[in-house]
């Protein structure tokens, strides 16, 4: 009798998709293998819809194993590991569409609004304004707030946007940052400084300057265009603008009290930023 050999399968198969059971084998760009049932294809991806498979059939895929193992993982309901960046989901959401998986993406966009993805705010507006997501669209432009899109550093970012999308965010930005100076020339809180040829005070007909409120005004303006969130504006850092210091040492030349309470003023300030709009 002549014995009988063993012939290996060659293909390196990825350990979570090496079913014999499977009669589709994907093959990545990195040259891993993925034994994917038909069924499993047909039943979660329109692109394989009403499409015939013969046993062993190998289809080529043009993408990294880190985006093909997530995206069959999301498929097939099997676990895998955590995004490693914003680039991989959306290299996965990609490959998602193009197979018109809307399994993987509806997972996906339930997690793209992870603290990962919020660090990159620009990129995640750009992503779910792409995809017509449009509350994680609005919760990304409120995390955009703590950046100055006019620094170079943003601008590949936002030259992926649409101009619609592009125009929507700083228009967001030049709103908070108009309405907030409106808030401090025209609200009431702020009339002791506003008023022009004022008396210091019922007991004092000394005349009040308050060159040194509208200039801490201006600094604010600026502040509010580099960060429209406004968080500086009552924090440690507005602690150190020589205007804020002159302004809140600024004291009447004849009974010497001090022009501004800080602490209601700085309070007036904070209920303003609270007021203006948060997302696009």
């Amino acid at each position: 009798m002549t014995a009988m050999k063993t012939v290996e399968d060659p293909r390196r198969y990825h350990p979570q998709f090496n079913s014999l059971n499977a009669d589709i084998i994907l093959v990545s760009s990195e040259n891993t293998s993925y034994r994917v049932p038909s069924f499993t294809l047909r039943n979660t991806c329109n692109l394989f819809y009403g499409t015939s498979s013969s046993h062993d059939q190998v289809i080529e895929v043009d993408e990294k194993d880190t985006v093909l193992a997530k995206v069959l993982c999301l498929l097939c309901g099997l676990p895998s590991d955590h995004w490693e960046s914003i680039d991989q989901v959306e290299d996965a959401l990609e490959f998602a569409q193009r197979w018109d998986a809307l399994g993987p993406m509806s997972v996906i966009r339930s997690s793209i609004t992870a603290p990962l993805f919020l660090a990159d705010p620009l990129r995640l507006y750009a992503i779910a304004t792409r995809f017509g997501w449009d509350e994680e669209a609005q919760l990304a432009s409120t995390h955009t707030l703590s950046l100055n899109l006019y620094d170079k550093e943003h601008r590949p970012k936002l030259e992926r946007l649409t101009s619609q999308n592009l125009m929507t965010l700083l228009r967001l930005h030049r709103l908070r940052r108009n309405e907030f100076i409106r808030l401090l020339d025209n609200d009431p809180a702020f009339d002791g400084g506003n008023t022009v040829g004022a008396p210091c005070g019922p007991s004092c007909a000394e005349e009040v300057s308050h060159h040194l409120w509208r200039e801490l005004k201006v600094r604010m303006f600026m502040e509010m265009d580099r960060r429209p969130r406004g968080d500086t504006l009552v924090g440690l850092e507005m602690e150190e603008w020589p205007e804020a210091i002159a302004c809140w040492g600024a004291k009447c030349p004849g009974c010497n009290k001090v022009n501004y309470d800080k602490l209601a003023t700085l309070r007036n300030i904070k209920e303003c930023i609270d007021r203006l709009p948060v997302h696009i």
